[in-house]
């Protein structure tokens, strides 16, 4: 067993060691290292900001053919991509069967019109005998008054006048239901002569067969009681449009009357300009249910470039819903965000460090006129900034932003023109850059990693 006094002579080993770890690294150890960056100027430039979405290109006018009445189609003269004009024939179908109906029909109502015409001579004669008792009973009626002529005899002439008056409303009602009755006939030979029109369809516009579903032969099936056959479709491909999706959260920046470009697949390096014409007003859900959900709302854009598109082509759109002139702006890769000055993190140590960096952070927000409730209340809240790098350490701007383009942001206040700001690494920017980091400049790197791309 060592003695004591051998473990008085171990003991001073061990703060020799943490000692000389000291002086062999020395106060350098804790220095943090600078984060690399690279500085953009605040300028003035325009910016547009745009909403993307994408679908299909369709005819701007087309029309679904289906037949009106049912048969078998005996003539279809027209073939897919022909071209159309207004009045053409499309489609005969049989009418055997339509015109034996008009011929039934027709003969109804020839046979009422001719029941009606007896009626009607009927009503004269009724009308004639009422006149006709009617006189004999006034001339009567004064013998009777002067008593030349006997009560019987009397009542007899007043019965003939009621018979015959009882005898004209009869006559005149079967006159009414007989007429009545020619009309039902003239409206069923109307519509047995326009299902016999309807046999045969002609194009009701001048376009071009974009879609034949149907042969020579084929039965089809008319739209009176539920959907008919859809026979063909014709367009007219000289007009098209564009038929986009966009999300809800973009939809309303989008007014009818602004400015699109369109990209079509089918033309690749080319690009058309287009004008929004129509906006949905209820929405297509898609993968309702599921985490895919996401609701849609079609919006349609009049591609006033010509060129020769095929309806279906997938087609990607551009539509510029604001614009300005002359702003400031920054990089949108210099736009991140950070909590507000002065807020203290869940996760800060209660020792006198952290205690004296939280005093000049309330400092700072005092002097940038944050109250200490304000501060509070927004804590949690995280704020847009972008970073400068004033003596070799990164200094936190809060702004605000206006609209974007693809590469720039609008900055409405916060910063000033010429103004360096860090616009790259995404890293730095993202997560690495606080306030009062160190961070160093290097504009040089940033100008060689362009060069080898």
């Amino acid at each position: 067993m060592p003695s004591r006094a051998y473990l008085s002579r171990q003991r001073p080993l061990f703060p020799l060691f943490g000692v000389a770890a000291i002086l062999l690294f020395g106060p350098g150890c804790w220095r943090q290292k600078p984060t690399v960056v690279q500085t953009e100027k605040v300028a003035r430039r325009n910016v547009t900001e745009k909403v993307t979405a994408t679908g299909k290109v369709q005819p701007f006018l087309q029309v679904k053919i289906s037949p009106e009445v049912a048969g078998e189609i005996i003539d279809l003269p027209v073939k897919e991509g022909q071209r159309v004009h207004k009045g053409a024939l499309l489609v005969r179908i049989r009418r055997d069967f339509y015109e034996a109906s008009r011929n039934s029909a027709e003969a109804s109502r020839n046979s009422s019109q001719a029941n009606h015409q007896s009626i009607r001579a009927n009503l004269l004669t009724a009308e004639a005998n009422v006149r006709k008792a009617e006189a004999e009973f006034r001339r009567n009626e004064e013998l009777f008054k002067r008593k030349l002529l006997s009560e019987s005899v009397y009542d007899e002439y007043r019965t003939a006048l009621e018979t015959a008056r009882a005898q004209i409303e009869v006559v005149q009602a079967n006159s009414t239901a007989a007429g009545h009755l020619v009309q039902v006939a003239s409206a069923a030979l109307k519509k047995a002569e326009e299902d016999l029109l309807k046999t045969t369809i002609l194009s009701p516009i001048d376009g071009t067969v974009s879609k034949l579903t149907s042969e020579v032969g084929e039965r089809v099936v008319g739209t009176g009681m539920m959907a008919g056959t859809e026979i063909m479709t014709i367009a007219d491909l000289d007009e098209m449009e564009a038929r986009v999706e966009v999300g809800e959260v973009d939809v309303v920046k989008v007014v009818v009357g602004q400015q699109a470009r369109l990209e079509v697949d089918s033309f690749r390096n080319r690009k058309f300009a287009g004008l929004v014409t129509q906006i949905a007003n209820s929405a297509k859900t898609q993968g309702m249910g599921t985490q895919q959900e996401a609701t849609k709302f079609e919006v349609r854009i009049r591609i006033t470039g010509k060129e020769f598109f095929r309806p279906g082509m997938s087609v990607t759109a551009d539509i510029e819903t604001s614009y300005r002139t002359n702003v400031l702006t920054v990089p949108i890769q210099s736009v991140t965000t950070r909590l507000p000055k002065g807020t203290v993190r869940p996760d800060a140590k209660k020792d006198a460090k952290s205690a004296q960096k939280a005093k000049e952070e309330k400092d700072a927000a005092d002097q940038l006129g944050i109250s200490e409730k304000k501060r509070q209340k927004e804590g949690a809240k995280p704020i847009d900034v972008v970073f400068t790098v004033v003596d070799g350490k990164a200094t936190m701007l809060p702004v605000k932003r206006g609209i974007s383009d693809d590469n720039y942001y609008e900055i409405t206040e916060g910063v000033t023109e010429g103004q360096e700001v860090v616009s790259g690494g995404f890293k730095a920017i993202a997560r690495d850059l606080d306030e009062d980091k160190p961070a160093k400049v290097d504009n040089e790197k940033d100008r060689t990693s362009v060069a080898v791309k």
